[in-house]
């Protein structure tokens, strides 16, 4: 039927999950270069072309590696051929995102292997620490995150690059345009694709609730202790760290918990006097999560696995009913005819012709 005869006519269908992810990839790749460029040609950044270019091949190659030796092993084809240029660079989009991030937040002065090992590490924590979600195998840590931990962890005279990099080279309104135009590209971004608005929320409300308590127990500055919310650093890592898709819940209730445990995680660092509490609190929370999968796989706190999935309750299993025999009446004697076992019938016995008997 045609639009003439009053038939609906159907609209173009819904983007499915994996162009959605897509979408979002694309978006992010393009941002973060195009943050990474003015970067180092306008913002200030301290960090060095080769630094960046070091990090970027590195978790280019290790992606490429580890899902080449994945897929042969199993006998099929490396995952990023077969699918031309465009299935090529799709491919290499996280580990193009890792790297970048990864040369932007970190400052190891004038060295290259810190960049290095934070590149391969991120990407290879994405095959050492999973879990089964469902029959499919997931990876549970931040990779971006968990790149710069170990980085940090085993150089001890590298840190995070400072928030003045940022913004160093600005002058008058772009002080503040830079800062509000990533918060509202996140915005876009975390609102209409990875949907990841909840945990924002839940992370910065909670970030602020912590800053208050420490302030009233411990008598701490509040302006100090909330001045992180107006530096560059804190915008990225709310609107394109804490918000990863693979390693963060998708149902509403999961992302405000998620988001309300790494504020809490954070206020808890900086009460013992921790340094780098803001990629801490997220590898704390990031394994935590993952040991909560892994107990949900097998079975254990069904009932706040569906809570935070947003799915109704698991009614257990009731056992069958045991059948219930039916009485049957009894008859009475008169009635019940005796049954008489029939009389042998005789067979005539025919005699061959041409015999007898002797």
């Amino acid at each position: 039927m045609n639009k003439q005869e009053g038939s609906p006519v159907s609209g173009p269908a819904a983007p499915t999950p994996e162009q959605i992810r897509i979408k979002a990839l694309v978006r992010f790749a393009i941002s973060i270069t195009v943050l990474n460029t003015l970067g180092h040609t306008i913002l200030g950044f301290e960090t060095s072309v080769w630094q960046l270019l070091a990090t970027v091949a590195t978790t280019y190659s290790c992606d490429l590696i580890l899902q080449a030796v994945g897929d042969w092993s199993e006998g099929k084809r490396p995952a990023f051929l077969g699918n031309g240029i465009n299935g090529f660079v799709l491919f290499l989009l996280p580990a193009h995102i890792t790297g970048f991030a990864i040369s932007m937040l970190l400052f190891a002065h004038d060295e290259i292997w810190p960049y290095v090992l934070a590149g391969a590490g991120a990407i290879c924590s994405k095959a050492i620490f999973t879990v089964t979600v469902r029959g499919k195998p997931r990876h549970f840590l931040n990779p971006s995150n968990m790149g710069l931990v170990a980085s940090i962890l085993i150089y001890l005279k590298i840190g995070l690059a400072a928030p003045y990099e940022f913004t160093e080279h600005l002058h008058g309104l772009w002080y503040v345009i830079l800062p509000c135009f990533i918060l509202f590209t996140g915005s876009l971004l975390n609102g209409k694709l990875t949907k990841r608005m909840p945990l924002i929320l839940a992370w910065v409300g909670t970030f602020i609730a912590q800053a208050l308590i420490r302030h009233m127990i411990f008598d701490t500055w509040l302006p100090a202790s909330l001045a992180p919310v107006t530096g560059v650093p804190f915008v990225i890592f709310t609107f394109y760290m804490v918000t990863d898709p693979a390693t963060s819940p998708n149902s509403t209730r999961g992302q405000v918990a998620f988001g309300m445990s790494v504020g809490a995680m954070y206020g808890l660092l900086m009460v013992l006097h921790q340094p780098f509490t803001l990629i801490f609190s997220l590898l704390i929370i990031c394994v935590l999560r993952g040991g909560m999968l892994w107990l949900f796989e097998r079975g254990f706190f069904a009932k706040l696995r569906a809570w935070l999935d947003n799915a109704p309750s698991p009614v257990p299993a009731q056992p069958a009913p045991a059948p219930v025999p039916v009485p049957v009446p009894a008859l009475a004697p008169a009635l019940v005819a005796p049954i008489q076992p029939a009389a042998p019938t005789m067979q005539p016995v025919s005699v061959a012709a041409g015999g007898g008997a002797e």
